[in-house]
């Protein structure tokens, strides 16, 4: 506590005594000594007194006052109050806040602003994050293109007969889907043997080049001099199967130069599982479950099976030849199908495209069916000579 300040009387009483004296001195000023001063003019009654002093120490200024070194009164209970610690954990403006470590800045939000450093430059703004640049999809990969499959023979359509032939039966279906093909791995030629070069009706040589080269052509319903037909077909008299001629021209000239007997270029097989039911005069029959195929013009001296023979498809059966019971034909194998049909019991059906199917499975290739020839059916080309007789 300060000591209370001097009263008005006094103060007034103070500066009198001041102003009698030339300095007045405090202990431990270290000022100069006292002087004496000149005496001056006297100053007349009434007139105005000297000029303020200059500026700087004001010699009219109080002397500090003291600290009061009263002791402050004690409590009632005795004890001595304690200073209060400042709590760490309450900032300056009274809310909870957390403990700063030693050594640590405290976050932004409890920093005490102070004045901005003229030395430091203002900070950088922070780069604004670029658009990424979104994950285009990979372009899917282009299918690789298919390679061609050229068509390993062709053929014309079921039922396009030769003109002048007779009627084919154009709405055929495969009667045989899963039958192997009968000649091994030889080339074959699905044509007429009656109608084609070398035939009984248009003469020739049957080893002529041109009848070994495709495209195939249907021989079922073609025209015959024997009454024999089918429901598959529009009139009777017809040709019940199909003819295969086998190998090549060169083939062709070997056989023919050979012994009957001894004839056993090109293999025969079993188109199907079965048995051997019946061998004729020139015929072997083979029934499976659901057909019975017919074979026809097999060398008859080399056969190798027997009657109620089992066969696997594949197996052996014979070798082409022109066997027909003395009855001359051309070499080849004439190929027939009789299955159970409905409303017309065991008939012969059209074997066509049955062998078109095998074959393509045999040479692992498509065959390539031609468009359908205008006006085939209209010009009778063949002329069958009266009184000849096609028995076959």
């Amino acid at each position: 506590m300060l000591k209370a300040r001097l009263s008005a009387a006094g103060l007034s009483a103070l500066l009198l005594l001041l102003g009698a004296c030339d300095f007045v001195r405090f202990p431990g000023d270290g000022g100069p000594p006292p002087q004496t001063p000149e005496p001056g003019p006297a100053i007349p009654p009434g007139a105005p007194g000297p000029p303020p002093p200059e500026p700087g120490e004001d010699p009219w200024a109080l002397p500090p006052l003291e600290e009061d070194t009263t002791p402050e009164p004690e409590p009632v209970d005795g004890t001595a109050p304690e200073e209060a610690e400042p709590n760490p954990e309450m900032p300056v403006d009274g809310t909870p806040g957390e403990e700063i470590p030693s050594g640590e800045t405290p976050p932004d939000d409890q920093q005490t602003p102070g004045p901005a450093d003229p030395a430091t430059p203002d900070p950088e703004p922070e780069p604004q994050p670029q658009p990424q640049p979104q994950p285009q999809p990979e372009p899917e990969p282009e299918p690789e293109p298919q390679p061609v499959v050229q068509p390993v023979f062709s053929f014309h359509p079921p039922g396009a007969l030769l003109a002048g032939t007779g009627g084919g039966f154009p709405e055929q279906i495969v009667h045989a889907p899963n039958m192997v093909f009968p000649i091994k791995s030889a080339p074959a030629y699905l044509q007429s043997q009656v109608f084609m070069y070398g035939g009984g009706v248009a003469g020739g040589d049957q080893c002529d080049a041109r009848n070994y080269a495709y495209p195939w052509r249907d021989n079922f319903c073609e025209t015959r001099s024997a009454n024999r037909g089918s429901p598959f077909c529009p009139v009777n008299k017809i040709h019940q199967g199909q003819d295969i001629r086998v190998g090549t021209a060169a083939d062709c000239n070997t056989l023919r130069r050979q012994s009957a007997a001894a004839r056993g270029i090109h293999e025969v097989v079993a188109v199907e599982d079965g048995v051997i039911s019946s061998i004729g005069t020139y015929t072997v029959k083979l029934r499976s479950e659901g057909s019975i195929y017919n074979y026809m013009h097999l060398n008859m001296s080399r056969l190798s099976v027997t009657a109620g023979q089992f066969v696997k498809a594949g197996d052996l059966i014979g070798y082409v030849s022109n066997d027909f019971g003395g009855t001359p034909t051309t070499i080849h194998l004439h190929f027939e199908i009789t299955q159970n049909t409905a409303g017309n019991g065991w008939v012969h059906v059209p074997p066509y495209l049955s062998l078109v199917k095998a074959y393509e499975r045999r040479e692992s290739g498509p065959g390539e069916q031609l468009e359908p020839e205008i006006g085939v059916a209209s010009a009778p080309d063949w002329i069958i000579p009266e009184g000849y007789e096609i028995i076959e």
